[in-house]
């Protein structure tokens, strides 16, 4: 048995593999990338990374095969974790690409920031995470911590979250999410020092028992 937790990264060809591999390791996890589907129903844990066009990163995944292996092992509650546009991969659609389904994982759609001459879009840089419920990734977390966003689309405030972060931009919405064993961020952990670094081993710890 490892002596940390295993995680299986996968890459299908629309995420930024190498740094979430790093920041995995970092936060004391043993980290397997595949570009193979056949590996994700023995992974006790999966790890979606998504960057780029909505359209583009659920093609690629589509393509990969990875698709129906990750949907059975969601619901046969491995669990999982998505950072950036992997977090909006998990609802139903985004306006990014309409009709392109999502994963239909979580109920509800993904937004773009309105422009306003007050508000950059996308939007780059720090903000707080304000705690609801009891999320594994943020528990015991500084009630101060900041995040680092780089993003144009966000999961809005009104989809259907027990446990998570919110965060203002303009509107609220939710900056990190805990969903049985659905977990994500739409900031990237590795990018966001030691916060990122904390969520990644509260992941680590309290979701993989590691």
């Amino acid at each position: 048995m490892s002596a940390t937790p295993e995680v299986l990264l996968l890459d299908y060809g629309a995420g930024n593999v190498r740094s979430a591999a790093k920041a995995l390791e970092r936060a004391g996890m043993t980290v397997r990338v595949s570009d193979d589907p056949a590996d994700v129903p023995h992974a006790p844990a999966v790890v979606v990374p998504g960057q780029g066009h909505f359209r583009q990163v659920m093609e690629a995944f589509g393509h990969s095969g990875f698709h129906g292996p990750v949907m059975a092992s969601a619901a046969a509650g491995t669990p999982l974790l998505g950072i950036c546009v992997g977090m909006q991969m998990l609802l139903e659609g985004s306006e990014e690409a309409p009709g392109v389904p999502g994963l239909g994982l979580i109920a509800g759609t993904v937004r773009k920031f309105e422009a306003d001459p007050a508000r950059k879009v996308p939007q780059m840089g720090w903000n707080s995470l304000r705690m609801v419920g009891d999320s594994p990734l943020l528990r015991g977390l500084d009630e101060s911590a900041f995040a680092y966003f780089v993003h144009s689309y966000y999961v809005p405030a009104d989809v259907q979250v027990d446990n998570g972060a919110l965060t203002e931009y303009g509107v609220p919405f939710w900056a990190a999410l805990s969903q049985g064993n659905l977990h994500a961020t739409q900031f990237h952990p590795e990018k966001s020092g030691a916060v990122g670094l904390a969520i990644l081993e509260r992941f680590r710890e309290n979701v993989l028992g590691g």
